[in-house]
């Protein structure tokens, strides 16, 4: 008896989570895209008019209405004949993979994105429905660039899952296409590229293994040095670790440039910063009022048209859920960086503090990954002007007295000295370093030339000018 009901809930939860996962990924555009074709393939989903949606109804909330309710004039509609209208068109959707939620993140886009891409791979994979969300929740996890951001045990305690299936779907999900997908850094992705090219323990396997990060600041003869092989042998392992890809997805999966709306809006009102939704554009949606009728009185319908409506009913109520968690997440790590970064909001960009997203899962009580959700590809207009929201979180840098700047002070900082330099005579990354250490910044000096490679800016000898 208790084994079954574990696994009842199990069914039960398990994909409403998924859902409102991929929900809170989505920024605002592709949520009006996947809301809209939510309401095009859910015949029990209809759009609330402006003036009506000003006092959304039960259903739009998520719950059921009474079932002493009185019926009413669209309870008393010839549901047969209404099903029977619709029954070829809904056998012949049930029948497709809708069945697992993939409808949920259609896009009327036609450009194939990495995640469509492995998207398609994981379908051809015989697994059970579990497994299959499991598999979606892992894709949901990979960047733009084909890395994991998250572990594998992050993923396990946010979906209640044993750690085993986690790893075990990592393990499918690795031999996709591209190679590398889904490691978790640069070395695990060319070690993984290279195990394909079967060169387990060969030169250019132990050099990636042992001295990847060495390669950018010692010659190919240090090198040969370490490794304590001839030259030519360095030089020809080299040139195979030159030929694989720097991040799985390199290369692949472009788009365009997309406009940029914020998700929330911050305004100052009177002593305080409120915060709206800015989901004007998104259709209102609520169940169909008269769903309760198209169930009882669909006597004559087959058993499979009344499983699909049901199921069509389910998928409705999570989807209005989903919304709600969505939108009341985002508001409530929202309302906690305003108040760590309240100094940014009242003063300007120079008084971002340093804030990491384990301080704001700690104050909101959620996992790390829900706030890179939230944060990552939604942005916020605030009075200084539309930001990413993960623009608010960066790690802090010592001050020698004591104190931390953020990485985006120092960035500044690095900035400006660049731009005073005598062209004739650029600063070196190491001249840079001694102008920061005498402000009272402490750093080294290869974050020095990190921040200015995120900065895009060209090192000395490329920046030189001559009179």
């Amino acid at each position: 008896m208790k084994l079954g009901l574990q696994l009842r809930l199990k069914q039960t939860l398990a994909p409403q989570l998924i859902q409102s996962l991929k929900m809170l990924q989505m920024p605002i555009l592709k949520l009006e895209q996947t809301l809209r074709h939510e309401l095009a393939t859910n015949p029990l989903l209809e759009e609330i008019e402006t003036l009506e949606a000003e006092t959304p109804s039960e259903d739009e909330a998520g719950d059921s209405p009474e079932e002493n309710e009185p019926e009413s004039d669209q309870d008393k509609i010839d549901w047969d004949d209404y099903v029977n209208d619709f029954d070829d068109d809904w056998r012949s959707t049930a029948s497709t993979s809708e069945t697992r939620e993939d409808t949920f993140l259609a896009t009327t886009s036609q450009d194939e994105t990495l995640y469509d891409h492995l998207y398609e791979q994981l379908s051809v994979l015989r697994l059970s429905d579990e497994q299959h969300m499991v598999g979606e929740y892992i894709l949901g996890n990979i960047d733009s660039s084909g890395y994991l951001v998250v572990s594998a045990e992050e993923m396990a305690a946010e979906l209640e899952v044993p750690l085993e299936e986690i790893e075990e779907l990592l393990v499918m999900v690795r031999k996709f296409d591209p190679l590398g997908i889904a490691s978790r850094d640069l070395r695990e992705s060319l070690l993984m590229q290279l195990a394909d090219k079967q060169l387990e323990g060969s030169l250019a396997w132990k050099i990636v293994g042992e001295h990847l990060y060495d390669l950018e600041k010692k010659s190919i003869l240090q090198i040969a040095k370490l490794m304590g092989v001839p030259f030519d042998k360095t030089q020809a392992a080299l040139d195979v670790i030159k030929s694989l890809s720097p991040s799985p997805a390199y290369g692949r999966f472009t788009s365009g440039a997309a406009a940029v709306i914020p998700d929330l809006i911050i305004e100052r009102v009177g002593d305080e910063y409120v915060i709206y939704h800015n989901d004007r554009s998104l259709p209102k949606l609520r169940i169909n009022p008269s769903y309760r009728s198209l169930i009882k009185r669909g006597a004559t319908s087959s058993k499979d048209t009344k499983n699909y409506i049901r199921q069509k009913l389910e998928q409705a109520r999570w989807l209005l859920n989903s919304i709600n968690q969505r939108r009341g997440t985002m508001v409530r790590v929202m309302e906690s960086i305003i108040e760590s970064q309240y100094d940014f909001f009242e003063k300007g960009t120079e008084y971002l503090k340093p804030l990491i997203m384990e301080d704001i899962a700690r104050k909101v009580d959620m996992n790390v990954a829900t706030i890179s959700r939230v944060s990552s590809g939604k942005y916020v207009q605030t009075p200084h002007g539309v930001l990413e929201i993960k623009y608010f979180f960066n790690t802090g840098i010592a001050r020698s007295d004591g104190g931390e700047l953020s990485k985006r002070h120092v960035k500044k900082q690095i900035e400006d000295i660049i731009k005073e330099e005598d062209l004739t005579k650029p600063f070196s990354d190491q001249e840079i370093y001694r102008k920061l250490q005498a402000d009272g910044i402490k750093l080294a000096r290869r974050t020095v030339t990190k921040y200015r490679e995120e900065l895009k800016i060209q090192p000395a000898r490329f920046r030189k000018r001559s009179v």
